[in-house]
């Protein structure tokens, strides 16, 4: 397809019609200080394309990937293994634009894989039933709020400070156009959660009170007393698990009566990709499935009796009125959910418990050996693949100085939260399948000796 850019006088027209009088006017909702008032600094106007290999080829040989030493990144996206046969299948001519169609009776293939989607999602959240995906973790957390609005006709969202300050940065933008208020607090560094916290909170006026499972901190809780709170005041309690995998260890939360259950699906079949694109899971009781956004394939027979698939509930603004629809949410993440299932039938329930084992089983001799730095205090001893570390100091410094080293060592709270002090100095490490007790070794010696 050839480029053909507009004429000044093809833009004259078209601002004519929509009554707009310049171009800038179309960019009045965006804060001035994000707006450029003039070229990028230092960006040439024009290069050739072999210059800009050359400049983008020397600015990615800064960057330190994950494969290229000991690898301790977490926080909501986590380096596992993907099998080859995953990347070789979504690659096929048929799943490449995967995508819930439009006239989809015509496409059984796409919404098969879907419908199995969705199986395998429902049973690893423990809900009775789940969606065709949202695009990612946090924009589920904020459709799960929207839809705890709908359920109780209230606007006060209770968010845990466990929850990962960048779905509680998404909930926030969005809550502007809603009205919805949102109460917020920021995790301290200690072994519980603020479940105790979460509970007092809870009154009439409640929509919905939203936890991570396991936290920001890697903290496991129980959830089921916190369920038994918001039901007694007939608001709903939100689950955000943004490590599906640590599922095929521990009680999933819709077994502990949570209403909705959403997540970050990239730890299974999607890789870290510079943080995107990934997929949200999102799942909740079969009694809310009206108010659930996205699309829902479902399972049925044609006129001789024959298995087919269908899109059961579609209650978005393309298929119904505007104003009767639940999201405006538009799409699933069609090519990553079917990555996700690829990898979901390649372990089948018993390779993702196994996988589970081993991921705790190499974060817990990781937080042994880290704890026994001098100056390192393990925070919490109930997680999963994810701990937090207290340091004698601030930890975004020696995050840098293990970088240098070839070391990605963590987050640092001081990071995620900036201008929290009493937070500075944690830091949270993640452990995988992937990391090598070698790898341990080499992150414990070079924060000895950078701390001593």
């Amino acid at each position: 397809m050839r480029y053909l850019p507009l004429t000044p006088s093809d833009r004259s027209e078209m601002l004519a019609v929509i009554g707009a009088p310049s171009i800038d006017a179309l960019f009045v909702d965006v804060p001035e200080a994000a707006r450029l008032d003039g070229p990028i600094h230092g960006l040439p106007m024009h290069a050739s394309e072999m210059a800009v290999e050359r400049h983008m080829t020397a600015l990615s040989r800064k960057n330190i990937a994950a494969s290229d030493g000991p690898f301790f990144l977490g926080c909501g996206a986590y380096k596992h293994h993907l099998p080859a046969s995953v990347d070789h299948l979504i690659q096929r001519g048929e799943f490449l634009t995967a995508y819930t169609p439009y006239q989809p009776e015509i496409a059984q293939g796409t919404l098969q894989m879907l419908f199995e989607f969705q199986t395998q999602v429902a049973r690893l959240l423990g809900t009775d039933v789940a969606n065709a995906s949202i695009y990612d973790g946090s924009t589920a957390c904020w459709e799960a709020i929207g839809m705890a609005r709908r359920v109780t006709k209230r606007g006060r969202a209770i968010l845990s400070g466990g929850l990962h300050p960048h779905y509680v940065s998404v909930a926030k933008t969005m809550a502007k156009f809603t009205g919805d208020v949102l109460e917020t607090s920021a995790p301290t560094l200690t072994a519980e959660t603020d479940i105790d916290a979460l509970i007092a909170a809870i009154d009439d006026t409640t929509s919905c009170v939203v936890v991570q499972y396991p936290d920001i901190l890697g903290r496991i809780a129980d959830l089921r007393p916190l369920a038994d709170a918001c039901h007694a005041k007939k608001a709903l309690l939100i689950a955000v698990v943004t490590e599906p995998v640590a599922l095929g260890a521990i009680t999933s939360p819709g077994e502990m009566d949570a209403d909705i259950v959403v997540g970050e699906g990239q730890s299974l079949g999607v890789g870290l990709q510079f943080g995107g694109p990934y997929v949200g899971l999102f799942g909740c009781k079969d009694k809310y499935v009206r108010q659930m956004p996205g699309r829902l394939c479902g399972e049925t027979v044609d006129a001789d009796g024959r298995r087919g698939f269908v899109l059961t509930l579609s209650t978005r603004e393309q298929h119904i009125r505007r104003e009767k629809a639940t999201s405006n949410i538009c799409t699933n993440s069609g090519l990553c959910a079917l990555a996700f299932s690829i990898h979901m039938t390649l372990l089948g329930e018993a390779g993702l418990r196994r996988l589970a084992g081993i991921n705790h089983a190499g974060a817990v001799h990781a937080a042994r050996r880290l704890a026994k730095v001098p100056g390192v205090e393990l925070v919490n001893t109930h997680f999963f693949n994810e701990f937090t570390l207290k340091l004698p100091t601030e930890a975004r410094p020696i995050v840098r100085q293990l970088a240098d080293r070839g070391i990605l060592a963590g987050v640092s709270l001081g990071r995620l939260y900036p201008g929290q002090d009493d937070l500075a100095n944690g830091l949270v490490v993640a452990v995988t399948e992937t990391t090598s007790a070698e790898d341990v070794e080499t992150l414990a010696a070079a924060l000895e000796e950078i701390l001593a």
